[in-house]
């Protein structure tokens, strides 16, 4: 709902309100952002006398007010404030004051933009408020768009510039979002890391000092994802204050929360002003990334809720937007760039013996490609591996009764292709240059149309192939070099923007040419996990790492501002690939099954046990998927050495819980098992699935119940071990959802070395336990 009276704009979503007016002087002042109230006054907003000391005074007619110390919705440098500004231009005269004061509002329907990815409305019932600014001093146009999501509790902010003057301007920065907040006694949480160890929570108090997010990659990126919150310090998962800002974008960007002279804190976010430079021509104008922003007062638990329903329902879209997703098996940590025809019916048999749905042949099938040196942008069918086409191999698969899914890097080319060798000019390099280059490749210059269209052409010709159902879209590096060879010199600091601009172009083309087949985005993992790709791309690779722990850890990360639907995770072999850390089955599974799911190991080498867990893993995954896939998802402890996740089907009747350790340590017997989300006054059913222990975990303490020596590791403890399993420990018992929530379950002692029978449970290094819950009348 917005309301805009007395010179006051109030918008209020289910829960919350934000609100600002217009002052005398024409700027915008904010005055509340938090939890819903109504607002009859200007009592919140500053109150402005004198200005302070050495600061500036705005203007003669507004002697009252100082730049620096007001809280605005927008700002820039040349009238007093010194604050990260909101926007910075040069005009035809080297001039670069900026002076936008209130032209004119309109209330509106949401609208989408017209060069970048947004949100969307469904059901038409999401209002927008467009307030224009006019600069004083030049015929440019500023317009700050509010879009208020009611049910989610999430306000989407935009900005376009126009240019109406007569010369060409120079746009050097402009942010999707500015708010200045009332004090800066608030903790920063940012999501930081790199290539195999995304998204590691970082905590910053913001008192005294200027935090930065910002990515300079060319792309959203593992380094600094742009989802961040800003936090009470005291707030915790279920309770206090929380705001959350994300950007609809793929590209640079640049987050800001700083605490200003005047004990004010202000936030930014938007496109990173580093290396960007963008020219307007009379007439044009630039539309910036849209700003997700959400608070609560229910801790991170309750803003994570409104990100997730907003995801859900207004960033992904298209057929796979409200369709659970296929098992998967992944050809890439099984097999590598080694492989052919015979090698992957194999192990698609395999597969389909376990009950998985979706093949899926990833890097290694086209051109040369025996190594990652050659080959990027020939994309056709390498006939060594596979005589009979990708036609052949898809038959093959299909009579299996399994989808098929292949593996693409179109964005990419390798200096040894006969794409570079035919039109060197469509990489990003500087001309005459030796070019830095990563994973032994380059760029593709997608500020080039006729680029594009080479990798529309391209990849049209893959996905037509009947039987092609899911698309793995990689890239695999970040930028160097940047230079493009279309773009004119002076327009050297489009490149980055127009790059993503083009990227989406060639996205928008293919969903809606291939609108059945389920793409997935991946760039080295979570390189380009972000809500623009989201727009296209209904699920994206959260990590190339996929040891369990790592990926406990990554995943409760992420789950602060995505939800898990989107959030692809595998079971992989160990030791890990990445790690060589070696964790159980049974735990690699629990963690992935949260996700969209699926295995990348080579199911031809699991010994008949593994194979057969692996069968009932996907069996129960296929009974459950519709809880993951739908539910709600709610962290409880992810501190430490325990990780205690909940999922809850939107009627509340079931739920799935995740437990797990990372180092077993002596004589702790104890664990409770809280669950989160459940109505209170509900009966549940709480249990866990039956499982055997195998007898070697004891390593030779068997011997202290056994008649007959047995030697650790020996031939006959390995054939005991195949007859003969011990019953792991069950739970089972009724209980209401508030017993399950606020007393939590006590679950069955833990082995402290000193017996074990079908009562204890046997928690070792890296264990874990799945809990499901059922409705019950009993």
């Amino acid at each position: 709902m917005i309301k805009s009276e007395n010179n006051r704009f109030v918008l209020s979503t289910k829960n919350t309100t934000y609100a600002f007016r217009r002052l005398e002087s024409g700027q915008l002042e904010h005055m509340y952002y938090g939890k819903r109230i109504d607002i009859i006054s200007d009592g919140m907003a500053g109150n402005h006398e004198f200005p302070d000391g050495n600061s500036i005074m705005y203007a003669k007619e507004f002697p009252k007010l100082s730049m620096e110390g007001t809280r605005f919705e927008y700002s820039s440098y040349g009238k007093g404030d010194i604050r990260e500004p909101f926007i910075e231009l040069e005009f035809v005269d080297g001039g670069r004051t900026c002076d936008f004061i209130y032209y004119s509002h309109e209330t509106r329907g949401k609208s989408a933009l017209n060069t970048l990815p947004s949100s969307y409305d469904e059901n038409g019932k999401t209002e927008s408020l467009i307030i224009t600014l006019k600069d004083r001093n030049h015929e440019v146009y500023l317009d700050l768009i509010y879009s208020v999501f009611e049910d989610t509790d999430v306000i989407v902010r935009s900005a376009t510039l126009r240019n109406k003057s007569e010369d060409e301007i120079k746009l050097n920065r402009l942010m999707s979002l500015l708010i200045d907040f009332e004090d800066p006694d608030y903790m920063v949480h940012t999501f930081r890391g790199g290539w195999a160890r995304e998204m590691e929570h970082k905590k910053t108090l913001v008192s005294g000092a200027k935090v930065v997010n910002e990515s300079m990659t060319g792309s959203s990126s593992s380094r600094a994802n742009p989802f961040i919150m800003v936090s009470r310090p005291e707030t915790s998962e279920d309770y206090g204050e929380s705001y959350g800002f994300n950007l609809i974008y793929s590209g640079n960007h640049y987050e800001a929360i700083e605490d200003t002279s005047y004990n004010l804190m202000r936030v930014v976010t938007g496109i990173n002003p580093t290396g960007f430079n963008f020219g307007l021509k009379p007439g044009e104008s630039f539309e910036a990334p849209e700003a997700v922003i959400s608070y609560s007062d229910a801790g991170f638990n309750g803003l994570s809720q409104n990100f997730h329903g907003f995801i859900r329902e207004h960033v992904v879209r298209g057929t796979w937007k409200k369709r659970p997703r296929p098992s998967l098996i992944n050809s890439w940590e099984a097999a590598y760039f080694k492989f052919n025809e015979s090698s992957l019916v194999k192990l698609a048999k395999k597969a389909a013996d376990a009950g998985i749905e979706l093949f899926v042949l990833d890097d290694g099938w086209f051109g040369k490609r025996n190594e990652d040196t050659c080959s990027l942008g020939d994309w056709i069918v390498n006939k060594d591996k596979l005589p009979n086409g990708l036609e052949g191999l898809i038959r093959k698969i299909k009579d299996l009764g399994m989808d098929f899914g292949i593996w693409v890097e179109p964005e990419m080319v390798n200096v040894d292709s006969d794409l570079y060798r035919s039109h060197p000019e469509y990489a990003i390099e500087i001309p005459g240059q030796e070019h830095s280059e990563g994973r032994s490749q380059r760029i593709l210059d997608l500020t080039n149309p006729e680029v594009c269209d080479y990798v529309i052409d391209a990849m049209s010709e893959i996905f037509k192939h009947d039987g092609v159902s899911y698309v793995k879209w990689d890239m695999n590096r970040i930028f160097s070099d940047v230079y493009s060879k279309h773009l004119s010199i002076d327009r050297q600091g489009e490149v980055f923007h127009r790059y993503i601009m083009g990227f989406y172009h060639i996205m928008e083309v293919l969903t809606e040419r291939f609108p059945n087949i389920l793409f997935e985005g991946c760039a080295s993992g979570g390189n380009r996990f972000d809500l623009g790709i989201l727009c296209y791309f209904p699920q994206i690779w959260a990590s190339d790492d996929t040891d369990a722990l790592y990926r406990v850890e990554a995943m409760t990360s992420y789950s602060y501002g995505y939800p898990m639907s989107v959030v692809s995770a595998h079971v992989s072999n160990v030791p890990n690939h990445q790690t060589l850390r070696v964790t159980p089955l049974d735990t690699r599974y629990n963690v992935a099954s949260f996700g969209p799911f699926g295995y990348e190991l080579n199911l031809s080498d699991l010994d008949s046990d593994s194979f057969d867990a692996v069968k009932e893993q996907v069996a129960i995954y296929k009974k459950w998927r519709d809880v993951y896939f739908f539910g709600n998802f709610y962290r409880g402890r992810s501190y430490g050495n325990v990780h205690e996740w909940t999922v809850v089907s939107p009627d509340k009747d079931k739920a799935v819980g995740l437990i797990m350790q990372a180092l077993a340590k002596a004589n702790y017997p104890n664990l409770t098992f809280h669950a989160r989300g459940l109505c209170p006054d509900k009966k549940y059913h709480f249990y866990n699935i039956p499982h055997k222990v195998d007898i070697r975990t004891f390593g030779d303490l068997i011997n202290t119940a056994s008649p007959i020596h047995i030697k650790n590791d020996s031939t006959m403890q390995r054939i005991l071990a195949k007859f003969y399993k011990m019953n792991g420990e069950k739970e089972d018992m009724t209980l209401t959802g508030g017993e399950l929530m606020y007393g939590g379950v006590g679950l069955k002692q833990a082995f402290g070395g000193t017996g074990f029978n079908d009562n204890v449970r046997l928690f070792n290094d890296f264990s874990s336990r799945l809990y499901y819950m059922e409705e019950t009348e009993d």
